[in-house]
């Protein structure tokens, strides 16, 4: 009985249940940035470049027919995908893009929050000048 207690304390901390919602929501902004790449981006740079679909580049490996599909080839033998893995990259470079302008906006939002908030500082008392202190110790040379 002590685990399931033990257990639950540990699941309603609220930094495992912050980490859960982050978890959730990173799942669906993974998806929305994955179909902006799939379906929005990658489609116009492939027109960019000659109408070329980056999920089917490769390098036969087996000495398959050119022209084939990914899929096809892949029954047909090795080969060497290397559009889906830049597919993947150009993907990750999005999604790591979009959190930093999100935690970038995310920041500026509670630096002003935390300006708003802090009390103003009064202003510290003012030392002498450098001309006073040196005053000061030409006069204390003096007496001397």
């Amino acid at each position: 009985m002590g685990f399931i207690k033990e257990f639950k304390e540990f699941a309603m901390r609220g930094n495992v249940m912050d980490m859960a919602v982050g978890v959730i929501i990173g799942g669906a902004f993974g998806k929305i940035v994955s179909s902006l790449v799939d379906d929005v981006i990658m489609p116009l740079v492939g027109k960019l470049v000659d109408n070329v679909d980056f999920t089917n580049l490769y390098i036969a490996l087996s000495g398959q027919a050119d022209g084939l599909t990914l899929d096809k080839a892949k029954e047909a033998g090795a080969v060497f995908a290397y559009g889906q893995f830049c597919q993947n990259i150009i993907d990750f470079l999005i999604v790591a893009f979009c959190i930093f302008l999100m935690l970038k906006g995310i920041n500026k939002l509670m630096n002003m929050k935390k300006k708003e908030e802090a009390p103003a500082e009064p202003e510290a008392p003012k030392g002498p000048t450098q001309e006073e202190l040196l005053a000061e110790i030409r006069d204390l040379l003096k007496q001397k």
